[in-house]
């Protein structure tokens, strides 16, 4: 497995490897892998001939007040857990090697960032369309593997490929779950015990509204309600937004005639966690 640290030489290999006529699957993540993260190279790996991971903590889309100095790292894990997968080769850039002393340029979309998390993060997206940009020159994929669970940054990036005509096909791969339905997400680590048994509240109010919907309810405002009734009856729970919109725009909806998307963001505790699903009649 090639490890790699600067972009000039990933990009040499991704060339060299395109000359071959080898298809590139890229999976981009910020470390400190779990089985979510490793179902996206799985994915890749079943549609191209070289699966690249890159592994990086993108300070941009970071807020002043948010976790960049304690989010959870572990390189030497990574690497192993990507040897055991057959990743051909993993990424690993520092700060200095992406952003350099004098960088100035950023990638920002108009409308999508301007719903659900984007309006308590509000530099966040502008961070992740920079960073996946750069990477997208740097890696040269040909496709790139995304999962479901950060539902708004799968929009983005998707807006953002199309409108800058990347030719690179974006995947994204369902939402992978603890066995007591918990999204995986790196910030679980995060979690004490008793939390960990209130951040179930999350996917128990998708799971009622789902329900909700499937025995008729259309009115969204009464959805919305129950679900916030429920998350609030937790301990340590703190709604930063639930919302039921348009999958493709993000625009909330008031009255369900299709399938939406029902989305929320909560603290437990400290951590930060979000989830989302798809509801249909």
């Amino acid at each position: 497995m090639n490890v790699l640290q600067m972009p000039a030489d990933m990009q040499s290999h991704a060339e060299a490897l395109r000359r071959k006529g080898r298809t590139i699957a890229f999976v981009p993540t910020m470390g400190f892998l779990h089985e979510g993260h490793l179902s996206l190279i799985r994915e890749g790996r079943q549609r191209c001939d070289d699966v690249i991971v890159s592994i990086f903590i993108n300070p941009t889309q970071f807020g002043p007040d948010e976790d960049l100095d304690n989010y959870p790292r572990n390189l030497q894990k990574d690497l192993t857990l990507c040897r055991e997968l057959a990743v051909n080769t993993v990424f690993t850039p520092d700060n200095a090697a992406l952003y350099g002393d004098h960088y100035q340029t950023c990638v920002t979309l108009e409308k999508l960032p301007n719903h659900l998390c984007g309006l308590s993060r509000p530099v966040h997206f502008r961070g992740v369309a920079t960073i996946v940009t750069k990477l997208f020159n740097i890696v040269k994929p040909h496709i790139a593997v995304f999962g479901r669970k950060d539902f708004q940054q799968l929009a983005v990036i998707r807006q953002m490929t199309q409108d800058l005509n990347f030719n690179i096909q974006i995947v994204g791969s369902p939402t992978v779950r603890e066995p007591d339905g918990l999204a995986m997400s790196s910030r679980n680590a995060y979690l004490k015990p008793e939390q960990r048994v209130s951040a179930l509240c999350l996917f128990k109010s998708l799971q009622m509204a789902q329900e909700m919907v499937r025995q008729g309810e259309k009115d969204t405002r009464k959805i919305l309600a129950a679900a916030k009734t429920l998350i609030d009856s937790h301990p340590e729970t703190q709604i930063d937004y639930i919302t039921i919109c348009d999958p493709d725009t993000l625009e909330d909806i008031s009255e369900i005639s299709r399938p939406v998307l029902m989305a929320l963001a909560v603290k437990v505790g400290r951590p930060r966690l979000i989830d989302n699903m798809i509801l249909n009649s």
